[in-house]
């Protein structure tokens, strides 16, 4: 039954598939409504000319063998997750059909109109539900449970009752300011050669490289101060809190240029030109470059639109939660935390790798392969050349071995704790040891960040300024990560990274058989790792060594402009540009407007621009550039600024990293200094603790300095990390009163649940394994009798056997094969002399080409499909959607 239930689902979806043209035509012929009729035409239209771009971009990847380019690597570590690619794909649709309209509208009228002035609140409203926007913009309903208050969703969902959106991952960046787009809508700052700024065009990003950043390799200078860790730790935590996958298609969405090939700008392709006397002798004229993904219900930080009469400019994804919550260990979808358990432990334990061991600590499992595999592969393989990435919560672990370093190091740290936890409290189920155990990571996390790091770099008057004490937690604090501080100020770190990658022997010299790499010898490369000797050789070498200096005139190194992600002679990638392509390409206003937004005096003359950057010869650089002081790129004028004091950052860039923290720490209400998410005791342990106990704890290393940034010599400023302070794990032991009648019940069979307290009730919360159902109350009330509710079951769904999936897709295959030839038959018919529409098939040249026939509309792509089983797991945090083991998940 149901078999013939899903097969019936599916002829029904398959029908109304193929009657859609039809039915578009029809409600024209029969209301007389061509407005309408004519959005739905050009919606069609726009989704045609998106996933014919993805699909030309699947087809790309998978014929591709061999060394990924550098420009195909930065597109692999940007990859959206699943549910990421269905909102930006929809986005794209809703943009695309925007501007449309926008041209058919200035056709009309002969005269240039903003997109959305001629469009009416009732059809941006149909514009907004066909492209699939709408399901991403309405506010998520938030779980009502005692269990919702005491551990955060891995969405980052609901912190904010009131402003459930906020801080979520794939919501829209937060905008401190409006955006500078060249039509007002999307179009990037330089993406038209005749657009002039103060009457001046811009500088191409490549040559302000070239005269103002890039210097060689050999000239670098030590940070005198701080290690090499501090560095590694701002690009981690930079992971945790934010990313804006690229565009979903790396293919034109008109025409379907090749993004790699072409140097035109065509969206999503914004390419970075090259001037004729640096073009590399192969002559190309410029480096590819892919614009971010669009978000859906942009403007007010990815909320309702509010005024369905405006249509606000393009915004950017954050893919991630924007909460400190140590994402990067835990992922910020409920699939991916799924895949990153290890479902066999009743620990609550996260996966690590099946096979290699550091001496008898884990490494990080491998990542199923995502179609082709993207990394080096393992030296002295024959045939390889490529191998697979490691796997975590956030998936550009295996960039820089610095990286994978931290995640390594914060793996290990919560199978510890994990461990320790439930010895404690044997009565813990995995779930309930899971979640504290990710609790305490994620303070950890937070209290490395905001009282070690960020002092550090903005100084301590004005972390003293922007930051200040923790106050308790502030509903009207909006969290939400913002553009400017994700793609300009916090990439500051950038010009600290030293071009060699360093590992140490035992005594903290330098290692006889692992000699330092330069950086581009180790990008996207596990085995740096798994056959360079560990994780020790580079926690030494992070710890040891010096970070790099950002000086005015040393900005950054050949390794970042010339070789950034290299694994052949292929081509090169610049890290530079891409900075000033990627502020260009959302909408950053200048350099001038953001100091104005911190209070800061706008610099008019050259003489105000020397006060800003003590390097006159700079100075007169980026003037020569730039023209005009308004048309400096905010991240170049934040970068060169001089130092505050007992810092390393400038004015502009304190303020913007300061004001950013502070609304993380004071909108976050799970942030670990809130009275209710720590007792007093346990905060009072956490406060001791510290990343060089993180390193004592799950290394080899026996000495390490008290403060893991503080770079110092072997021996004297190093100590035994039996004199290294951490927490005692005893204020976790759970106890309960004496007169207490409830206890805890036996584990529910294909089930869990975890206990929580609510206004001095102690309650547990039940969930059932992936494909079992709860039967029965999900939370439970200890009372003075005993608990309230007899505990649930989890009865089998009646998920289908494997074989039974196989035959229910080949039936689908056999209806839309004949859903398509209806669709041909109705497409002639209505349609007769227009240009058709759907599939894409291929033609022997490999081009892409249209026939009418059957689609997939914006609700049933395999994108769309993945995406709402993510939204239903989500829901299903609280009510269950679990593995019973790690054998019987997919592709583990």
């Amino acid at each position: 039954m149901r078999a013939l239930a899903v097969l019936s689902v599916t002829l029904v979806m398959a029908c109304t598939e193929a009657f859609f043209p039809f039915i578009s035509r029809g409600k024209e012929l029969l209301w007389g409504k061509p407005e309408e009729s004519h959005v739905a035409s050009i919606l069609e239209e726009s989704k045609r000319l998106v996933d014919t771009a993805m699909y030309a971009t699947m087809q790309r990847n998978l014929k591709k063998r061999g060394i990924l380019s550098p420009a195909q690597l930065l597109s692999f570590s940007k990859l959206p997750e699943p549910t990421s690619g269905v909102i930006a794909r929809a986005a794209e649709i809703m943009e695309t059909s925007i501007q449309a309209m926008k041209r058919n509208v200035n056709l009309k009228t002969q005269q240039s109109q903003h997109p959305t002035d001629a469009l009416s609140e009732d059809l941006l409203s149909i514009i907004a539900n066909m492209s699939g926007c709408l399901p991403y913009m309405l506010p998520p309903k938030c779980p009502n449970t005692c269990l919702a208050n005491k551990y955060r969703l891995i969405t980052g969902a609901c912190n904010n009752r009131d402003h459930p959106r906020w801080g979520a991952s794939n919501t829209a960046l937060a905008r401190w300011l409006p955006p500078v787009y060249e039509d007002g809508f999307s179009q990037p700052r330089g993406w038209n050669p005749g657009f002039l700024y103060n009457g001046f065009p811009l500088p191409p990003v490549r040559e302000v490289t070239r005269h103002v950043i890039q210097v060689s390799n050999e000239v670098v200078t030590d940070d005198d101060h701080y290690s090499d860790l501090l560095m590694a730790w701002g690009q981690y935590i930079d992971h945790d809190i934010a990313f804006t996958p690229q565009s979903t298609s790396k293919a034109a969405f008109g025409g379907g240029a090749d993004c790699q090939m072409t140097c035109e700008n065509q969206n999503p392709c914004f390419p970075i030109q090259l001037p004729e006397e640096a073009r590399p002798a192969a002559g190309t004229a410029c480096l590819p470059f892919y614009r971010s993904s669009a978000a859906c219900g942009t403007g007010d930080q990815g909320a309702l639109f509010g005024n369905l009469s405006t249509a606000n400019p393009r915004q950017q994804m954050n893919g991630l939660t924007s909460f400190l919550d140590a994402s990067t260990v835990y992922g910020s979808s409920p699939a991916l935390e799924r895949q990153l358990r290890n479902w066999t432990s009743a620990e609550g334990l996260l996966r690590v790798h099946a096979s290699l061991r550091d001496s008898g600590r884990a490494y990080l499992p491998f990542a199923p392969p995502r179609a082709p595999a993207a990394c080096a592969p393992e030296p002295g393989v024959p045939g390889e050349t490529r191998g697979p990435c490691f796997l975590a919560g956030d998936g550009r672990a295996s960039e820089v071995p610095s990286l994978t370093a931290l995640h390594t190091l914060w793996l290990r740290e919560h199978n510890r704790l994990a461990a320790a936890l439930k010895t404690l409290n044997a009565h813990w189920s995995a779930d309930a040891v899971y979640q504290e155990a990710r609790k305490v990571v994620g303070a950890l996390h937070q209290i490395i960040t905001l009282r070690d790091y960020i002092p550090r770099i903005l100084g301590p008057e004005a972390f003293q300024q922007y930051v200040g004490p923790y106050e308790g937690y502030d509903s009207t604090a909006n969290p939400t990560v913002s553009n400017v501080f994700s793609t300009a100020a916090f990439r500051f770190g950038h010009a600290t990274i030293h071009p060699l990658v360093r590992r140490l022997d035992a005594s903290f010299q330098e290692h006889p058989d692992l000699p330092g790499l330069w950086l581009h010898q180790a990008f996207f490369s596990p085995w740096t790792l798994l056959r360079g000797g560990g994780l020790d050789p580079l926690i030494r070498g992070l710890l040891a060594r010096p970070a790099k200096l950002q000086v005015q005139d040393q900005l950054m190194n050949e390794e970042l402009t010339e070789r950034l992600f290299v694994l052949s002679n292929s081509s090169t990638l610049d890290l530079a540009s891409i900075n000033l392509q990627r502020g260009r390409d959302h909408g950053l206003p200048g350099y001038n407007e953001w100091r104005e937004f911190c209070g800061l005096p706008r610099l008019e003359t050259p003489a105000d621009l020397s006060t800003a950057i003590a390097s006159r010869s700079v100075a007169d650089k980026i003037l020569d550039l730039y023209k005009h002081p308004d048309n400096i790129d905010v991240w170049l004028g934040g970068l060169a600024e001089n130092f505050l004091p007992r810092a390393r950052t400038g004015p502009l860039f304190a303020c913007l990293i300061g004001k950013q923290m502070k609304a993380l720490r004071d909108g976050d209400w799970f942030w670990w200094e809130n009275s209710h998410v720590f007792t007093d005791a346990q905060r009072h342990e956490l406060e001791k603790h510290s990343l060089s106990r993180v390193i004592c704890d799950n290394t080899g290393l026996t000495r390490v300095p008290v403060d893991a940034f503080q770079v110092g010599k072997f021996p004297e400023d190093f100590e035994s990390c039996d004199s290294i302070p951490g927490m005692n794990l005893e204020a976790w032991r759970e106890t309960f009163p004496q007169d207490d009648k409830c206890g805890f019940p036996e584990n529910v069979e294909n089930g869990d649940f975890v206990h929580c307290e609510e206004s001095g009730r102690r309650m547990l919360v039940y969930s059932c394994w992936h494909g079992y159902e709860l039967q029965g109350r999900e939370q439970l009330t200890c009372t003075q009798e005993g608990w309230d509710f007899q505990p649930p079951l989890c009865k089998d769904s009646g998920r289908l056997p494997r074989a039974t999936w196989v035959s229910i897709s080949l039936a689908a295959l056999l209806i839309g094969g004949l859903a398509g030839l209806t669709s041909t038959v109705i497409c002639r018919w209505t349609r007769a002399g227009t240009k058709s529409t759907l599939p894409i098939s291929e033609t022997g040249g490999g081009t892409p080409q249209l026939r009418c026939g059957k689609h997939r509309d914006a609700g049933t792509s395999p994108q769309q499909a993945a995406a709402q089983d993510s939204e239903q797991e989500s829901a299903g945090i609280l009510k269950g959607c679990r593995e019973p083991s790690e054998g019987k998940v997919a592709g583990h």
